[in-house]
């Protein structure tokens, strides 16, 4: 039986605090490089360009560090998340091979400065398993294993893993993967940043990013403007783009949970199967004789589903009969990925323009995508050869890649389609305390929340970016867009991009 003790969604990381004196950005300022989000890649980022003496301003619209990469599972693996041979497919074993070959050089680049920094943040190199899921063929391990070996991957074929009924299941190893407590390490980055000269600025919203025919960004906020040689909008999901990027990539969601676990009760290791959505698990170091696991799971579209506790239910059964050593529930959250038509991510010069860098799709392996992309983002920036840029050019067009395109862009059409459909509730005053919903209001759709002391928060149900049909998001209380992947606190506050503006107000009367 489950003893969660908080009911909030909150995962395992967010007791530690990232630059916690960073203030709102409140008057005009230069440097040479403005970092926009400040997650992984962008800290990062940073850490990378302030090393090599130039002055880095970071903004974030909300905490620092307090978006998405707060809410990973932290792991480091090489292997590409949809697999290696899903990658070959669509863009050949060449470049197969170089996205290895960068994710791999992602978690080197971890140990690197975890060691030469001295941080404290749990590092160590584990092997990796991708194990066959129970009742299904092994047939995609035997496919798995030939694609591996032509990217060049060390990989080892065994049976079985230390899970309950998978002792006879097939299985690669991968070595060297690795892991760590992700904001521990982005704490010491940002203090090295700071102490360099760099400066944070938290609780402050982007309202345009502009190029001058001088060559310099110009980001404006409501708190001052700040002027760079460069620029890099590194904020989950662009703001610095309307239509290019977002039509090559979908958010979803994923949940994860924590549990306490007897130290040496599973051995400490990264492991996944091989069900789509598949399920990830990993250890992390607790206090005396209790560990942490987490693991990771029951995707899907962002916005298309409002059924976390289910999500937690079925991950929670799935632990207990694998892992029956999965003591109480200590944490659980979720987050959003955003997967690219093509399983890598987006990193380099933005299209169009010529000193404003972007980073974005993630694609499920956001760590040593954030690092990848700091490695190339800083190169470019300096002048420097970007090694295995051309894997992830933001420009790029993979004809292989046709069928996810329409797939991902059937979304977006049928949720505008949601705009002749009746609410969910046929009245205000239907809506009971603690619950959002959508209501039908004259022509408009509003997308309402009443909070449990009775108060009525009502907005518009239009996403601020390009207009599509939001959905109520219980578990993370709060409205998700479908289309692009924007967030919305329960007033209407933007939380995660693409979405800059708040949503409209809507005139519509409270009924008790």
């Amino acid at each position: 039986m489950s003893h969660f003790a908080d009911r909030r969604s909150r995962s395992l990381w967010m007791e530690v605090a990232v630059a916690p004196n960073a203030a709102p950005l409140q008057s005009d300022s230069e440097c040479d490089v403005v970092v926009i989000g400040t997650g992984i890649a962008g800290i990062s980022t940073a850490y990378e360009l302030t090393i090599e003496g130039l002055r880095v301003t970071l903004i974030d619209r909300s905490d620092i560090a307090g978006g998405m990469t707060a809410r990973t599972t932290a792991h480091l693996g090489s292997p590409c998340d949809d697999l290696i041979s899903a990658l070959i497919r669509l863009r050949g074993e060449d470049v197969s091979r170089l996205f290895h070959e960068s994710q791999s050089a992602a978690i080197d680049r971890i140990e690197e400065v975890q060691n030469r920094e001295s941080i404290e943040c749990d590092f160590r190199r584990l092997d990796g398993y991708l194990f066959q899921a129970l009742n299904t063929d092994s047939k995609i391990i035997d496919d798995e294993l030939e694609a591996a070996r032509k990217v060049g991957a060390h990989v080892h074929r065994l049976v079985g893993v230390p899970f309950s009924h998978c002792e006879q299941q097939h299985v690669l190893r991968y070595p060297r993967q690795g892991t760590f407590h992700p904001l521990k390490y982005l704490k010491a980055l940002a203090a090295i940043v700071e102490a360099k000269g760099g400066t944070f600025h938290a609780g402050t919203v982007v309202e345009s990013i502009e190029e001058r025919d001088d060559g310099k960004v110009v980001v404006s906020t409501g708190g001052g403007k700040v002027v760079a040689r460069a620029a890099v909008v590194a904020t989950n999901s662009p703001i610095v783009d309307r239509f290019a990027l977002h039509t090559k990539m979908a958010p979803y969601r994923t949940y994860a949970m924590a549990f306490s676990i007897r130290k040496d009760a599973i051995p400490d290791a990264l492991y996944w199967d091989t069900l789509d959505p598949y399920h990830y698990v990993r250890l992390q170091p607790g206090e005396g004789q209790t560990d942490y696991v987490i693991v990771g799971g029951a995707d899907h579209k962002s916005g298309e589903a409002d059924d976390a506790e289910v999500r937690f239910q079925s991950l929670e059964a799935w632990a207990r009969n694998l892992i029956p050593h999965v003591q109480d529930v200590t944490h659980r959250w979720s987050g959003q990925v955003l997967e690219t038509i093509d399983y890598a991510g987006f990193i380099g010069r933005n299209p169009g323009n010529d000193n404003i860098y972007v980073h974005t799709g993630d694609s499920g392996q956001g760590m040593t995508h954030g690092v990848v992309g700091a490695m190339i983002n800083s190169a470019l920036i300096l002048g420097r050869d970007a090694k295995w840029a051309e894997v992830y050019e933001p420009s790029r067009k993979t004809p292989a890649a046709v069928g996810n395109f329409i797939k991902e862009n059937l979304t977006p059409l049928k949720n505008f389609a949601e705009y002749l459909a009746p609410g969910e509730l046929s009245a205000v005053g239907d809506l009971k305390a603690g619950h959002g919903a959508i209501i039908r209001h004259g022509l408009s759709k509003i997308a309402a929340y009443r909070d449990e002391a009775g108060k009525l928060y009502a907005r518009s149900a239009a996403c601020t970016h390009i207009g599509c049909h939001l959905h109520w998001n219980s578990f993370e209380t709060c409205w998700d867009c479908p289309c692009h992947g924007s967030h919305f606190a329960f007033d209407g506050t933007p939380l995660n991009a693409p979405a800059v503006s708040p949503l409209a107000g809507a005139d519509i009367a409270d009924q008790p």
